[in-house]
């Protein structure tokens, strides 16, 4: 059973940094291409990073420069470190590989 567990979310203020953690099991999480994902209220989800290896990390525009996906396959864990947070960056953020999707983890970036 494919199990994606995110944690590391929650209050920050602008311009701050937080760390989120994906916690794999039940598939060949180093073969595996793995994405973030979030969603902001009222938008639509929207694809932030993905890596399959150091070589094929890729990010969508809003967050170049600012976040940085990276793995442990020894751990099997995914992480997003997130510096320079914006308002903007408020939304559930998710794990996910194909089409298994964590639970999802509350990010708010407020004063």
């Amino acid at each position: 059973e494919v199990q994606l567990v995110e944690s590391g979310g929650g209050l920050v203020q602008p311009g701050g940094s937080l760390r989120l953690s994906c916690a794999a099991s039940g598939f060949t999480f180093s073969l595996s291409r793995m994405n973030w994902v979030r969603q902001a209220p009222g938008k639509e989800r929207e694809l932030v990073a993905s890596i399959l290896d150091v070589l094929s990390a890729s990010y969508s525009d809003f967050v170049k420069g600012r976040f940085t996906i990276s793995r442990d396959n020894a751990k099997n864990t995914l992480y997003l470190q997130m510096n320079s947070l914006k308002t903007d960056d408020t939304a559930v953020y998710y794990c996910t590989i194909c089409s298994y999707w964590g639970h999802g983890i509350q990010v708010t970036v407020s004063s």
